[in-house]
């Protein structure tokens, strides 16, 4: 794609993000000193939680500063969550969100810190002194509990082109002792500011980086192919756009990653993704992927495993194998011309492509390639799609499940995913 087009294609993305957040969002490069009046306008007593790693010192540096010039008194600091955002972790937080009373707080992070807050925010609102997240997983759980009450202001400081957390209603929280993740789904939890400085990714680690890039790319991918006939319209646009900045991005980022116009560019298109999120929803492999928070990163899981489920649902995705297809046809992936291919041959051009991708960013193509993957996990997943608080997930797949079909088809479809063999899916018939 030409300079031209990739400024054309930012351009739509930011009017997008315009329309769908408003003031309540400042996003670009160079917008982090726009955290101060953010905070302000929600309170002037902070909690901040945010890591402190090297890359991270000097934007958690940045925002206190906004925050001062701003008149907003930092009451607190307190650490921000490890990876997939840990059920101990959200209880840590809870437990300085009800010790210093704020009223707004800051979290400053990726995906992981930023779900973790949401779900302290929540727990020290309505059920404070209690550790108990489990009632809230599922849709709608928070808000029918608050009884018209607010939950703590929550600017939310986006330091990674990936979940988009700082957009969405979800906040996802993982029970290591079972190996799960669980996620809560409620309009409540949306942070009702936030900022996401583009800039500040250019001194991220390559395999965050990589990692923020893959899971922007999968919210599209499955919120595009799980869209049915009455949101596909308003959903493919968004889509098709967010993933094709995210590839352009992290490939220059990758290269030079002090490249602004590369950041700007994943930003956007992971940005995307959260919208995309908000009009639809993910499936099956992010469902898949709640059930291996120990064998990979929740990015690469759904970045191995949607290939396969490309070919699972192809039956009941033309347009959107049509549509995946013309971009990596242009991104230089696609090596055949699939115009006249159609259903599952289509699909596995596409998802061909999609591991040539993958492979081009080092990134493993099958389960098996993950040092720690074992059959059982293929077991937990099958077992964690029965749970009715993940029912969301098969509902809004391409094809919905039921327990049989999630049983044969996605059982097989898993095996593939493991040997690598994406010739061996099943695909689903019309």
């Amino acid at each position: 794609m030409s300079a031209d087009a990739h400024e054309k294609l930012k351009d739509s993305a930011r009017s997008i993000l315009r329309d769908f957040k408003g003031d309540r969002y400042a996003f670009g490069v160079g917008c982090l000193d726009s955290a101060g009046a953010m905070a302000a306008s929600l309170g002037r007593r902070a909690l901040i939680i945010a890591n402190q790693s090297d890359w991270m010192r000097p934007i958690v540096e940045a925002v206190r500063s906004a925050l001062a010039a701003a008149d907003v008194d930092i009451l607190a600091a307190t650490p921000g969550a490890r990876p997939n955002s840990p059920v101990e972790d959200v209880y840590r937080m809870q437990e300085a969100v009800e010790k210093t009373a704020p009223s707004v707080v800051v979290a400053i992070g990726g995906g992981s810190t930023i779900d973790a807050v949401k779900s302290a925010i929540l727990l020290a609102c309505i059920t404070p002194g209690e550790h108990e997240i489990e009632s809230f997983f599922g849709v709608d759980r928070v808000s029918a509990r608050l009884g018209g009450r607010q939950l703590t202001g929550m600017l939310a400081v986006q330091t990674s082109a990936s979940s988009g957390a700082h957009l969405t209603r979800y906040s996802n929280i993982t029970d290591f002792t079972t190996g799960q993740k669980k996620l809560v789904n409620d309009p409540a939890v949306i942070p009702p500011a936030a900022v996401f400085d583009y800039s500040v990714t250019a001194t991220a680690p390559r395999a965050l980086t990589i990692d923020g890039a893959l899971d922007g790319i999968s919210h599209c991918l499955e919120v595009y192919c799980g869209a049915k006939a009455d949101t596909l319209e308003s959903v493919e646009p968004i889509a098709l756009a967010g993933i094709e900045l995210a590839i352009a991005g992290v490939e220059r980022a990758c290269a030079e990653p002090h490249d602004l116009k590369a950041r700007e560019m994943l930003g956007l298109g992971t940005d995307l993704g959260g919208c995309a999120i908000m009009k639809g929803s993910t499936n099956a492999a992010h469902l898949t992927s709640f059930s291996l928070v120990d064998v990979t990163s929740h990015a690469r899981a759904t970045a191995v495993l949607n290939p396969y489920y490309l070919v699972l649902f192809a039956e009941a995705t033309g347009r959107q194998l049509a549509g995946l297809a013309t971009l990596l046809w242009r991104a230089g992936y696609l090596k055949t011309d699939v115009s006249r291919l159609r259903g599952r041959e289509a699909a596995l051009a596409v998802g061909d492509a999609m591991q040539h991708m993958l492979a081009s960013l080092g990134v493993e193509t099958s389960l098996e390639q993950f040092e720690n993957f074992s059959p059982a996990h293929i077991d937990r997943v099958i077992q964690a799609a029965g749970n009715p608080q993940l029912e969301m997930k098969l509902k809004a797949m391409p094809v919905p499940m039921d327990a049989g079909m999630v049983e044969h088809y996605m059982r097989g479809a898993l095996e593939a995913a493991a040997s690598g063999e994406l010739e061996r899916v099943e695909t689903i018939p019309a």
